[in-house]
């Protein structure tokens, strides 16, 4: 269950990133998918589990994907702009 807080967490950061590498199409996507994460996750938490396949278990695991995806653009462009501030120190 922690493990799937944190990834929660993480997800939950991932529309500021796409701002940040100005996708704002991702973001929004993002924002909706994260809407349904949530719900999904009190109605695990609170109720019983939905049906797999349902809206909202789509939309919790394509919100966790997006998310991975977010933070893998995230670092590749941190490692890319890294790179350029070390060759102009040299």
């Amino acid at each position: 269950m922690g493990i799937i807080l944190m990834f929660m967490l993480l997800a939950s950061v991932t529309p500021f990133l796409f701002l940040q590498l100005k996708k704002t199409v991702f973001a929004l996507v993002q924002t909706i998918l994260l809407v349904g994460m949530w719900l999904y996750f009190f109605e695990v938490v609170f109720q019983a589990a939905p049906a797999a396949f349902s809206i909202p278990w789509i939309m919790f695991y394509a919100s966790l994907f997006v998310a991975e995806v977010g933070w893998v653009m995230f670092i590749i462009r941190l490692i890319k702009t890294s790179s350029t501030v070390q060759e102009s120190f040299q």
